[in-house]
């Protein structure tokens, strides 16, 4: 439930982590846009899914944003005492739904295509996890704006079903994939279904909080930090290992278009282990 008053302080954490995450999306958005001919042609889609979603979680944050500063108003000179919610106003939760739906299936298309599968291993694994991310978050909604703690918990196990799904796909059947991905990005890429289980398990908890009687402005005040520091995670800084990866990728699989990249000093580690970086002494040096 939406807290009707939030003090000073309340209101200011939640106006900078709004604020942060539009900051953290619209940037990352424009550094990915800027170094995808950093990467080779290949992975330039799992880039390009990544800015989009960096661009959807931007966008739909700045709509939050304007919906938290109509809900809540002050008669205080300088905005430093209680805001209540204003009348006839609200804070629209349905805006986070919204954007989860479109970039929640995104982040598993872009997981997919940095690992450059073959056209029907690919298809297979999309058409299983795409599906399965939409229906989870469709699923959640009822609950969300539900009053009734059993309604919510009843929607809260239908979308859990779907959420064991799609780890049950990243931790099995994605695993025989990773077998064919070069040695110095394995590890990486299996890191990655962690970082993604461990930022979506914020959801779920900010969910239950009803459910376990955990109410108030504190508690609503903590679950809008802990959804924006999720998202932050989940889509920014996910993308930048997903970029990390491309790289790492594309000098693995063109040593030229590594020499032309980086100098030998900056060879990354993960190349250096697997011994690629003798192959670009001997490639010509772009000055």
């Amino acid at each position: 439930m939406i807290p009707d008053t939030l003090s000073n302080g309340q209101f200011e954490t939640v106006y900078n982590f709004l604020s942060l995450v539009i900051a953290s999306q619209l940037f990352t958005a424009v550094f990915l846009l800027i170094s995808l001919p950093r990467i080779l042609p290949r992975y330039r889609q799992a880039i390009t899914v990544a800015i989009i979603v960096c661009g959807i979680a931007a966008y739909h944050y700045f709509r939050i944003f304007d919906s938290f500063k109509g809900a809540f108003v002050t008669d205080s000179v300088g905005g430093t005492g209680t805001y209540t919610q204003a009348m006839g106003e609200g804070f629209n939760e349905g805006y986070r739904y919204v954007d989860w739906l479109l970039t929640v299936p995104l982040l598993l298309v872009e997981l997919i295509a940095v690992l450059a599968l073959t056209r029907k291993i690919q298809s297979k694994l999309l058409i299983r996890l795409v599906p399965a991310a939409a229906l989870m978050i469709a699923l959640g909604y009822p609950g969300e704006i539900s009053g009734d703690n059993g309604l919510r918990g009843l929607f809260g196990i239908l979308s859990t079903i779907p959420f064991a799904y799609i780890l049950f796909v990243l931790f099995t059947q994605l695993s025989k994939s990773l077998v064919n991905q070069p040695a110095g990005v394995r590890g990486t890429l299996g890191r990655l279904r962690f970082l993604l289980l461990l930022s979506w398990g914020v959801y779920p908890i900010a969910y239950l909080l009803p459910l376990l009687n955990i109410a108030g402005s504190d508690a609503w005040v903590a679950k809008q930090v802990g959804y924006s520091v999720a998202d932050i995670v989940a889509k920014a800084v996910y993308a930048l290992i997903i970029f990390h990866v491309a790289r790492i990728k594309s000098y693995d699989d063109d040593h030229e278009f590594a020499a032309i990249e980086t100098s030998r000093d900056e060879v990354p580690d993960e190349l250096r282990a697997t011994g690629h970086d003798s192959a670009r002494t001997s490639a010509p040096k772009v000055r």
